[in-house]
This record gives C-alpha cells, structure tokens and sequence, in this order.
C-alpha cells in the first residue's frame, strides 16, 4: 500500500513548485491535477460548484484545442483524462473516499507516493484532519512554511493582478488590500496568513511522525527537499530550482514591510516554535 500524502499548505509558500518536484520523482505518483478541493468542498458544500469548475475546464480546453486545429499535447492529454476522471468522482455530488482514493491510486503501479496538495486543506478542522489521517494504514501530513512576510506580499501581488482588468499588479491596489487584510477586511488573506491556528489545528489531528513542518526556502535550496524524501520514504533528488509561477515583481516599502512585520508577529513566533528556530533565509528576506 502506497502512502498517501497531503501537502495542505501553506498558500503561495513553494507548494506548486514542490509539485512538480515530487510529480516528476519516479516513486511518485500525481494526477495532473494539483489541487482537488474535495475535502474543502465537502464541508464548505460546494462540491457542485466544483464539478461545475472542472466542467468548464474541461469544455474550454477541448474548445480551444478544436480551433486550434491542433492535438493535445502530452501535458494536455494527461489533464483532460485525469479531469474526467475527476469528474466522475465529482458526479455523484456526496463524499466517497473510496472512489477519491481509488482516483489517486489509479495508475500509481509501485509508486511509494501517493497524493495530492491543497493548500486550503490547512483551514480543515480538526476533526476532519483527523478523518483525513485515518483514511488509509500510511497517511502523511506536509505543511510548508514561507518566510511570513514574504508570503503574505507575494498573497497580496496575486489577488492584486486578479483583480486588475489588465492583470497587472499596481502598487496602489498592493498598498490597498495590503492595509485592509491588516485590517480585518481580507479575510481570506489573514486566515491564510494563520501559521499559528493551522499547526495547531495539525498538531492535534495528526501523529506526530506523521507530520512534517518545513520551510520553503530550505526546500529550495536543498536540504529541505531531501527531508521531505526522507519523510516519505523515497529516494532523495536535486531540486530543479526553475520558478512556477513567481507571480509580477513589486518590492515592499519599508512602511509595508514594518506594517507587515508587526502585524506577522504572532506567526513568526508560531513557526519558530513548531521548527526550533528561526530560519536563516527568513532574515535575509525571501523567494520571490
């Protein structure tokens, strides 16, 4: 039995670029599609609005592939199989776990690895944390830490270029959401800010062998990346360190940064209690 893994977090902390890393391991297995939302969906009950999601995916992917004249690529071909799939679980419009396993299982041969990564898996209760560690005999738990600053403006440049019609990222609209997340108006923004309330969360579901808390920035470079291996039992590899999806450059002020730094406190004080320490690169600044 492989182990299943899940990669719940931290939101814009490297977790796309941990995919593709682990995707491309040769005792890993990943769908093409990296991040399901089940669990999320199923509490929050929007489980149709996913389907609906992944439906229209699919129709503008083919639409597009049908002017084009042209045929899938191999990338392509992979993700309108493994979405239609996926679309098949999402049918039936009620949790089914064995049917979400049996999705992440299929075609996984002898991969050791299993899994997906969501981020918004770390905003779980704990009581379904707790029901996602007791879904199979091997289930493991990665939560990956960024520099708290860094993610929280990185967080920032991205929901500013959704916004924008032209989809660049304005240091007005920066400045703007930056002070109404501090606020307590961006929501979404602080709770995936939250380092403090999602370790504890995962603390109290999961065993403590198996979960790791690691940081993005000596992912990165190296040793992280080789301790994740170690964790799930599969053979080391070099990170490629080619960016996915830095996102548009804009550097912080040092109001900002001051203003962001006060406000992170807490979650500073959290990482460096659930690590140890305080990590070098946090110091130095962080990945763009």
């Amino acid at each position: 039995m492989s182990v299943v893994f899940f990669c719940v977090g931290a939101a814009k902390a490297g977790t796309s670029w941990l995919h593709a890393q682990l995707a491309a391991h040769p005792e890993c297995h990943f769908r093409a599609i990296k991040e399901l939302h089940y669990f999320n969906a199923i509490d929050g009950g929007f489980l149709r609005e996913e389907f609906r999601k992944h439906k229209r995916w699919q129709k503008d992917l083919l639409e597009r592939l049908a002017s084009s004249g042209q045929a899938p690529t191999t990338a392509q071909a992979m993700k309108l199989a493994d979405r239609g799939a996926w679309l098949d679980v999402l049918e039936a419009r009620e949790e089914d776990t064995e049917a979400y396993l049996s999705y992440l299982s299929n075609g996984s041969e002898d991969a050791k690895v299993v899994g997906e990564m969501t981020p918004a898996y770390s905003l779980l209760s704990v009581d379904r944390l707790r029901g996602l560690s007791d879904l199979a005999p091997d289930v493991r738990f990665l939560y990956l830490l960024r520099d708290p600053v860094e993610r929280l403006w990185s967080h920032v440049r991205m929901i500013a270029g959704r916004r924008d019609p032209s989809g660049q990222v304005e240091p007005e609209s920066c400045a703007a959401i930056l002070n109404r997340t501090i606020g307590g108006e961006e929501t979404e923004i602080a709770r995936r800010s939250d380092y403090a309330g999602a370790i504890e969360r995962l603390v109290a579901a999961v065993s403590p062998k198996r979960l790791l808390i690691e940081v993005f920035e000596e992912v990165v470079s190296g040793d992280g990346l080789a301790r994740i291996c170690d964790f799930l039992g599969i053979g080391r590899v070099a990170p490629d360190k080619t960016p996915i999806y830095a996102g548009q450059a804009l550097e912080m002020s040092p109001a900002q940064r001051k203003l962001a730094m006060n406000w992170l406190a807490p979650q500073y004080r959290a990482a460096e209690a659930a690590l140890g320490r305080r990590p070098e690169a946090w110091a130095a600044g962080g990945f763009a």
